[in-house]
């Protein structure tokens, strides 16, 4: 999944739960991708961090952050 598709993904979830914070909003985007999808993501985020293990779910959500807060760009 590229990047653009996952924050339509995620622009999409926030809209269908817009009582959440960011967070929990990117634990539903995992969820709803499915253990494949999880695992991409959660590898994803070992290689940026340069490890070799993690705690997948933890690590998928926290890449999806990091892709939404990082295209965000700053806030003024």
């Amino acid at each position: 999944m590229s990047d653009e598709e996952l924050i339509v993904e995620f622009a999409l979830t926030r809209l269908d739960h817009p009582g959440l914070d960011l967070e929990e909003v990117a634990a539903l985007v995992v969820r709803r991708g499915g253990p494949e999808r999880m695992v991409e993501f959660a590898g994803q985020t070992l290689v940026h961090r340069d490890e070799l293990r993690g705690a997948v779910f933890p690590a998928a959500v926290e890449h999806v952050l990091r892709v939404v807060l990082m295209l965000r760009g700053p806030r003024d």
